[in-house]
């Protein structure tokens, strides 16, 4: 069952509705659903879709020229066109008298088989582009190559296309829909786990708890996901070595360049590079404190929940997985999840004051939302807070406790002598919990008047009052 992607389908849509040539770029890292969503697109409509292949030019062409005979009379045939140029030729001319749709799935594998199919493409946009209907796809995982090759401005095809869509992860309360039979807590355990990549979550049996999913999938040598993150990085990357022993300094709390460049036994300049290819992929986000740019403040931390997920508590607990003791692993990773979950429900906190501030409901109008750490000038200590958002005059401060205890009035009242670090005209406090709060906490916050107290539940609530 196809879920979400709204936002996508209506976009393309509504190109197909112009009736002339059009040309879409989808991209996005493997496992995301670009193809779900490219077949869902073009279910009710006349299609070519043509899977390029890690091959040679002529397999690539034997297979085009397949897609297109079966189209054109309904019967798979051996007979192949001369080339390249010969077989979109005679779809852009099939296409000038009614509207047909060319999706080119995995097109850096066929653009690596034959060198110049950018430029034949190109050439033949230019030809056929006023008097043709066709619509065009070209959808690769290849962050770099997509973007280096197909929309840079030295790229043949630049300034062709008329759409583009690099498709992202569900957000939590996206990735919701795919959970609605779990209960509030294992969803948000669930995304903290699979993140919204939707191959991730097609691994979640909805009708058992959370402790069942994670036994079933990183705590079983047979699963799907318990290989990923070594099959992705070796389809995605060269030296996967060393990707990987980044990878698990960051998931194991070096967050700075050196730490992480010690950790692994690199230079940090080597460490550099690997880590940008990383950040290009969305495993790995680069953090600066709100208000700053320093390169000396830089923070890294692991972006895809799945890898985060996976390189905290597989690595530690291979030996016992591997002998078949998944009970005996989760009882070692559950005194720690509910601190690995903090970060997890930060993110979903993040996620919610968007919501807020694009449905108009936010208390600040802010322009970005980031946490911010650093040392306190007056006590000369190292603090944080979660969340900050800013516009001109007022700022918002947040602070997102996943803890079964309510919430106290120290942690507001923390987060209020903290705020001071920051000079602004008027405040806003969201504190979101996933227990709830003391009724000293509540009274404080009546009292005060520019605070709002969130509870998870409620959280939920909301969203599924939308």
């Amino acid at each position: 069952m196809f879920i979400g992607r709204e936002k996508e389908l209506d976009t393309l849509n509504k190109s197909y509705q112009s009736d002339k040539f059009e040309f879409a770029v989808i991209y996005g890292r493997r496992r995301i659903g670009k193809t779900a969503l490219i077949k869902e697109f073009t279910k009710d409509k006349d299609c070519i879709f043509f899977t390029g292949v890690e091959s040679n030019a002529r397999q690539n062409l034997e297979n085009l020229s397949k897609c297109i005979m079966e189209y054109q009379s309904g019967i798979i045939s051996d007979s192949s066109f001369s080339s390249f140029q010969a077989a979109l030729e005679y779809v852009f001319e099939l296409a000038k008298k009614k509207r047909i749709i060319l999706a080119i799935d995995e097109y850096p594998y066929a653009a690596h088989a034959f060198e110049s199919l950018a430029s034949t493409l190109q050439f033949l946009i230019d030809k056929h582009k006023d008097n043709s209907k066709l619509f065009l796809i070209l959808c690769g995982s290849s962050m770099s190559y997509m973007e280096d090759k197909v929309l840079a401005y030295k790229a043949p095809l630049y300034g062709r296309r008329t759409v583009q869509l690099k498709i992202n992860p569900f957000d939590f309360f996206e990735t919701c829909r795919y959970l609605a039979k779990l209960s509030d807590i294992d969803k948000a355990i669930a995304y903290g786990m699979f993140g919204g990549t939707p191959q991730y979550l097609m691994q979640v049996d909805t009708s058992l708890p959370i402790e069942e999913n994670i036994k079933n999938t990183f705590l079983n040598p047979s699963s799907f996901i318990f290989e990923e993150p070594n099959n992705l990085l070796k389809q995605e990357v060269r030296e996967p070595a060393i990707y990987n022993a980044i990878i698990t300094a960051i998931a194991t709390d070096s967050s700075k360049m050196n730490e992480i460049a010690t950790k692994v036994g690199e230079t940090t300049s080597t460490c550099s590079s690997y880590i940008n290819n990383l950040i290009a992929l969305g495993i790995i986000r680069k953090e600066f404190p709100f208000g700053e740019k320093s390169n000396r403040k830089t923070l890294y931390s692991l972006e895809d929940n799945m890898f985060r997920f996976w390189y905290r508590f597989v690595p530690a607990n291979s030996s016992i997985i591997s002998r078949g003791a998944a009970d005996l692993a989760w009882q070692h990773i559950l005194p720690e999840l509910s601190a690995y979950m903090g970060n997890v429900f930060e993110e979903i906190c993040k996620q919610y004051l968007w919501k807020l501030l694009i449905d108009g409901k936010s208390a600040v109008s802010f322009n970005d939302l980031h946490r911010w750490w650093g040392t306190n000038p007056k006590t000369k200590t190292q603090e944080e807070i979660d969340l900050i958002g800013m516009d001109k005059e007022s700022a918002l401060f947040g602070e997102c406790k996943w803890t079964n205890e309510k919430v106290d009035l120290n942690v507001l009242e923390t987060l209020v002598e903290r705020s001071n670090l920051f000079d602004c005209s008027s405040k806003h406090f969201y504190l979101f919990a996933k227990t709830g709060f003391t009724q000293g906490c509540i009274d404080r916050a009546v009292k005060m008047g520019n605070v709002s107290l969130v509870k998870y539940e409620d959280m939920q609530k909301e969203e599924a009052a939308i």
